[in-house]
């Protein structure tokens, strides 16, 4: 007996879908936004350079905790060794971009949006799914998906760390304090564009004034709770901004440190 979108309850018509306007455009442009990133974000993973220009460093490379990373781009330490690979250098990309990643591909929002364009379940409202049932997040590898609650605080992490490089960018490349460029801007408005994609995250909203039985009782979560409820509604947005944003920023980054451009000072 068919299942999901093919069941008894399916009106009995042979068309997906009896829309006519384009409703095939959004799921098109997520597809290539994502691919785009996906595409960037791997090549820049695995390059292993340009990614340091004192005081500017890449958000993909963010905190850089190996020996093998540049000089200067290790503002933390280098608890980890270089690693290699049957012979070959390790990215210290890689040691960090799980988190990220993870954080993005289990959010809420950004389920909907690759489950409906790469996935089409469904492509759009009306339109007929190609899957014959539906089993959720309750099977592998989708059951992962509940791991987002982990990746989400492991993101804070990355924000704060985000933020330090944002402040350190108000040095010049001799360490002086007081200045301002156009780097500096950048990844200001990168960290920022992330601390405002996270506090709109459904997982905030709930870690935040879930759970609780009775708001008067807990003032301070129910008006930080109030607060992080306007931003859940523009976590879409939050979500598509940061994206570009963060992809913007080490292409700034890596211009800057393959002497493609020069960083202007304003002051």
């Amino acid at each position: 007996m068919a299942t999901g979108v093919f069941s008894s309850t399916r009106a009995a018509i042979k068309e997906r879908t009896l829309r006519t306007d384009k409703w095939w455009l959004q799921p098109l442009i997520t597809v290539a936004v994502l691919l785009s990133f996906i595409v960037y974000a791997t090549f820049r993973a695995f390059e292993n350079k340009h990614y340091f220009a004192e005081p500017l460093i890449s958000p993909f490379y963010s905190p850089c905790l190996s020996t093998a990373c540049v000089e200067g781009a290790s503002h933390f330490g280098t608890p980890f060794g270089a690693i290699n690979l049957f012979g070959l250098a390790i990215s210290p990309a890689l040691l960090i971009l799980i988190f990220p990643l993870g954080f993005r591909l289990t959010c809420y929002y950004y389920r909907k949006a690759y489950y409906r364009s790469f996935w089409m379940s469904p492509p759009a409202c009306a339109v007929a799914e190609p899957h014959s049932k539906y089993t959720g997040e309750t099977r592998a590898p989708l059951i992962m998906q509940n791991g987002h609650r982990w990746f989400f605080y492991a993101g804070l992490v990355l924000n704060v760390i985000l933020t330090y490089d944002a402040v350190i960018a108000f040095k010049n490349p001799e360490g002086e304090w007081g200045h301002m460029s156009v780097g500096t801007l950048i990844l200001t408005l990168n960290a920022t564009m992330l601390w405002l994609y996270s506090a709109s995250c459904h997982t905030c909203r709930h870690t935040i004034g879930g759970r609780l039985r009775h708001f008067s009782q807990h003032p301070v979560r129910y008006k930080l709770w109030t607060w992080v409820s306007v931003l859940n509604h523009k976590h879409p947005n939050f979500a598509w901004i940061s994206l570009i944003v963060v992809a913007l920023t080490d292409f700034y980054v890596r211009a800057v440190a393959s002497g493609s451009i020069t960083n202007y000072y304003f002051f």
